[in-house]
């Protein structure tokens, strides 16, 4: 994970989401009880995951699970495999997650979970007991009704299946609703792995009507090839007609002033192991993809990648955050100051959990929608809710990524009014 300068100085993805929520309470007029109670996660889970390598070894590795709200339904959230996964990281992305599922209105908390790990060091079966391991640890709090976990940076659709079978062993049934992200073969939604990247479209074309342009010929940067980037770049070029002009991955970063084909570069990548080499392409570096003139950017990476060091060199008319927190807040004041349009994250890259609440629907149904009827409810999903945050933008005076965080705020602090606290 790049670590950036305001991290060095003490800036950490939950510091940055605490201070959002700060400033959101503030301007909805509530008291520091209020606020405390959406900053702080309702249970946080350490657990140490024993896994015996194919050599005989055992190593000992770290996983967490952050329950972080569920004023407004069992947790939703993402597990992360990452050398750098820990506790406050986690805790920050369940706090967005808690957000972003208000933010679209759907009826579920936040959560989020990870092991500290880098997957690619592992073998298909080493990272299956892996899985599995972790999996027996979280057992009790996990659940279609409790927290129902789903891919993220690191897994994939078959460490879903490996999770899946894992908890519906030592239930004694089979229970599919406990994941989300699976193979279609095992409960899974057809459009789910596309979601993020669809739900990306949509609001990037909202956001372009929102300024009276088109996104056709647009010309677009994606920071970040794996299944976000990859998946947004492909639908920004094949459905919205833009022009892509630079794609980067962990390794570095390509350019090509006549436009990119995704899914050109993904079968180079996919033999080569990096979309660095592409044949007609120049090789940049991250710097240079991040301060490239364009119409369109999306960081589709890791979190602290537009900080206040390099946002002033920001070359795009628009951001729509496919990351989880790709931009620091030092680093947005100096982006509103530059008249640049964010369509912030907690809005922008909802669309994958917008997918996994369908799929827990099919699942706890047993009746499964066609393609099609995924990609129109997430369109009026998505739609509206960039609809909500711009109102509230324009009600309050505010950024959208401001007016996003005061509409989630809002709606969990609505609901815990109602239930009331317990005790």
């Amino acid at each position: 994970m790049t670590i950036s300068v305001e991290q060095q100085q003490g800036q950490s993805p939950l510091e940055s989401v605490r201070r959002w929520i700060d400033r959101a309470c503030e301007l909805l007029g509530y008291d520091e009880s209020t606020a405390r109670l959406l900053k702080n996660p309702k249970r946080s889970v350490i657990v140490s995951v024993p896994v015996e390598m194919d050599d005989g070894r055992v190593e000992v590795f770290t996983g967490y699970r952050v329950q972080y709200d569920t004023i407004r339904g069992p947790c939703k959230g993402g597990l992360r495999y990452h050398p750098d996964v820990s506790l406050e990281e986690v805790q920050a992305l369940g706090a967005w997650m808690s957000l972003k599922t208000a933010v679209v209105d759907i009826p579920f908390g936040g959560g989020k979970g990870g092991v500290a790990v880098d997957p690619a060091r592992l073998s298909s079966r080493e990272l299956e007991r892996l899985t599995r391991r972790y999996a027996s640890e979280i057992f009790d709090i996990i659940g279609p009704e409790k927290d129902i976990p789903a891919p993220d940076v690191g897994t994939n659709a078959q460490v879903m299946a490996w999770f899946m079978d894992t908890i519906s062993m030592k239930r004694g049934y089979v229970e599919p609703g406990t994941v989300t992200g699976k193979p279609i073969s095992l409960g899974g939604s057809k459009g789910r792995e596309e979601a993020t990247g669809r739900g990306l479209l949509i609001v990037a074309r909202e956001a372009f009507k929102r300024h009276g342009r088109s996104l056709e010929g647009a010309r677009v940067v994606v920071q970040g090839f794996g299944n976000v980037g990859y998946n947004t770049a492909r639908l920004l070029h094949e459905e919205g007609k833009a022009q892509i002009v630079a794609l980067s991955d962990i390794r570095g970063g390509i350019y090509h002033p006549e436009g990119l084909v995704p899914r050109q570069v993904k079968e180079f990548a996919a033999k080569t192991g990096s979309v660095v080499g592409y044949p007609g392409a120049r090789v940049i570096t991250n710097d240079e993809l991040l301060e490239m003139k364009c119409d369109l950017l999306v960081p589709a990476a890791l979190e602290n990648q537009i900080t206040g060091q390099n946002a002033a060199r920001i070359g795009a008319a628009i951001i729509v955050e496919g990351a989880n927190g790709p931009t620091t807040p030092e680093a947005d004041a100096i982006l509103r100051e530059r008249g640049i349009f964010v369509v912030p994250d907690i809005l922008g890259n909802a669309g994958g959990v917008c997918v996994s609440y369908y799929e827990w629907v099919q699942d706890r149904y047993g009746y499964y929608w066609p393609e099609q009827t995924i990609k129109s409810r997430l369109r009026a999903t998505m739609t509206k809710a960039f609809a909500d945050v711009s109102e509230m933008a324009e009600t309050l005076g505010v950024t959208p990524r401001l007016a996003a965080y005061c509409l989630g705020a809002q709606r969990i602090t609505e609901v815990r009014r109602l239930r009331g606290l317990y005790g």
